[in-house]
């Protein structure tokens, strides 16, 4: 389960994904389209990993019930500066060229 954010408490996006690294890439290069392409929703300030899809799942709806305060709280709670989480997984910074060769 993730959040991207368009900034720092900018516009919010919650989605699940199996593969997280590939999920990234696709919302990163805007070949997923929609909602995170159309806000520039592309950096990930909070992901939670699970065992099982269900539990994911469920969480990634928990979270799309909350209030934004609430979502704003959690990712301020763990990653206050609202630092892309992605650069720590191996992505380059927001901004500078295409942002990954592949998935």
């Amino acid at each position: 389960m993730y959040i991207l954010a368009s900034g720092v408490r900018g516009t919010l996006y919650v989605g699940v994904t199996s593969a997280l690294m590939q999920r990234l890439w696709q919302h990163r290069e805007g070949v997923t389209g929609g909602f995170t392409a159309q806000y520039r929703v592309y950096r990930l300030v909070h992901f939670e990993m699970f065992d099982d899809v269900e539990r994911a799942i469920a969480r990634e709806k928990q979270l799309k019930n909350w209030r934004r305060d609430w979502k704003i709280n959690l990712v301020h709670a763990a990653n206050p500066e609202w630092r892309d989480l992605a650069v720590g997984l191996g992505f380059p910074p927001l901004g500078q060229g295409r942002s990954h060769p592949g998935p």
